[in-house]
């Protein structure tokens, strides 16, 4: 099978030749565990988990090594912990922090596990990772990339003259967009930080400069290099992280590493809307993916299986938007799906399926023809098993994510009811009280399937029971 994926570096979509077939590597940057992950932290998890699974499916589940970090290093960490500290804990400011990072951490894999995200093969934090980047930062002084000033490391943009290639921005454009930190100590405004010096209070790590901290964009290039080598196939992302995030890891791990080429593949997912707007707690439309999962404000909860749908019924370059209506048809789907599944043995996964996967991560294609396997699979078990595997190809279906189904509302007395009434409705040719039911159904959130086959009813997530009192 061939794969194509869009490469951010070349601007095409490429046909992707991994680097070793037996060892086929991927990194994706993680979250900043700071606090709950937000609707659109789940985007990036869901979408490069698909990729992963494709991969897997290609080159075999063994032959694939996924690497997605935590930034466990961080301002906003340190403030939480120190807000701790002076509301009376008695604790040290590195137990709080870590508390505070073990308890986002499961968090996160909670959520994300929620909402069908394998984890990955590693899941490295960077302050595991600490010897690394101040073992990277002293060979980038030492070539000439990076000089010490004021306590502070940081990199010559100058020193690499692709700078900007990602991007497709010069130095100059990027100067006047950006919010540069001004500093006497940088020779030049883009200048970024590799180590930046730590007060008593703050968390920090010996180093030939100092007690400090890592900067951001360090911590990534020196796991990714312990753990994939100084050249790997894919990096992912948001593209918010294009610039200046990723751009400055290409910098100083191609300057640290100048045989290898980093990343070979650039893959960036477009940003998340919520019913047409910026997602903001201005607005009063920012939802962390456990304010679904359990329900928020007096909104209904949404099942983990139902988040990932939407979020896959969009194309990952495309900025995707999640609404409620989305979610009500995504789990009316999924019943549909879980109902003509049941029972049934899984099969080979549908070619045509597989080649829209392989189109660039297509996977609002891939539920497209899904929708047609469901249709086909109703009157023909063989097919069943074939939508069932293919699903699966999409994190769907999977026996870990099906206890929402099962835990739904008991409609078969009513769907009995309106098969009784719907056979002398044909023989009657009088179908009022058909329609009557019917109607009744729809406005208390059911979906109503009738064939010849007979009646399934599919409680949609604004299903109330309340208004199906007296049917029966």
């Amino acid at each position: 099978m061939t794969i194509s994926l869009t490469n951010s570096k070349t601007r095409r979509k490429e046909v992707f030749t991994p680097i070793d077939p037996e060892n086929v590597r991927m990194y994706v940057c993680g979250p900043t565990v700071y606090d709950r992950a937000h609707l659109g932290n789940a985007r990036p998890a869901i979408v490069f988990d698909v990729l992963a699974r494709l991969l897997r499916h290609a080159y075999g589940h063994d032959h694939v090594t996924y690497v997605r970090n935590f930034t466990d290093v961080d301002d906003k960490i340190n403030a939480t912990a120190q807000a701790r500290k002076a509301a009376g804990d008695p604790r040290s400011l590195e137990e709080l922090i870590a508390e505070r990072t073990e308890e986002t951490i499961g968090w996160y894999l909670q959520d994300m596990g929620a909402v069908g995200v394998a984890e990955p093969d590693h899941m490295p934090r960077a302050t595991q990772f600490i010897a690394q980047m101040i073992a990277m930062i002293e060979g980038l002084i030492a070539d000439g990339h990076a000089y010490e000033a004021e306590g502070h490391v940081l990199f010559a943009v100058e020193s690499y003259k692709n700078y900007g290639a990602l991007s497709g921005r010069s130095v100059d454009d990027m100067i006047a967009g950006a919010r540069v930190e001004v500093a006497p100590y940088k020779r030049n405004p883009m200048d970024f930080v590799l180590w930046k010096p730590s007060a008593d209070d703050l968390p920090g790590w010996d180093s030939p400069w100092g007690r400090g901290r890592p900067g951001w964009h360090i911590e990534c290039s020196a796991m990714a290099y312990d753990l994939l080598g100084e050249s790997f196939d894919i990096h992912g992302g948001g593209n918010d992280l294009m610039f200046p995030h990723h751009e400055n890891e290409i910098a100083q791990s191609c300057c640290a590493h100048p045989h290898g080429e980093f990343a070979k593949v650039w893959l960036h997912n477009e940003m998340l809307q919520v019913e047409g707007k910026k997602m903001s707690k201005s607005l009063g439309n920012f939802f962390t993916v456990r304010d679904l999962l359990d329900g928020h404000e007096g909104m209904p909860a949404v099942p983990g299986e139902v988040i990932r749908f939407v979020m896959l019924s969009t194309h990952y370059r495309k900025p995707m938007d999640w609404t409620a209506e989305k979610a009500a048809q995504a789990e009316a789907t999924l019943r549909g799906w879980r109902s003509v599944t049941s029972g049934v043995e899984p099969g080979e996964a549908d070619a045509e399926l597989v080649a829209l996967l392989s189109d660039d991560l297509n996977t609002s294609g891939a539920l497209t023809r899904l929708h047609k396997l469901a249709k086909e699979a109703a009157s023909d078990p063989a097919v069943a098993g074939v939508l069932l595997t293919s699903a699966q190809l999409l994190g769907l279906l999977t026996d870990q994510m099906g206890d929402w189904v099962s835990a739904g509302p008991d409609l078969s007395g009513l769907a009995e009811h309106l098969a009784d009434v719907r056979v002398k409705a044909m023989e009657t040719k009088d179908f009022s009280e058909v329609d009557r039911l019917k109607t009744t159904l729809i406005e208390a959130g059911v979906e109503v399937r009738m064939s010849k086959a007979g009646v399934e009813l599919l409680p949609g997530a604004g299903f109330d029971a309340a208004k199906l009192e007296g049917l029966l």
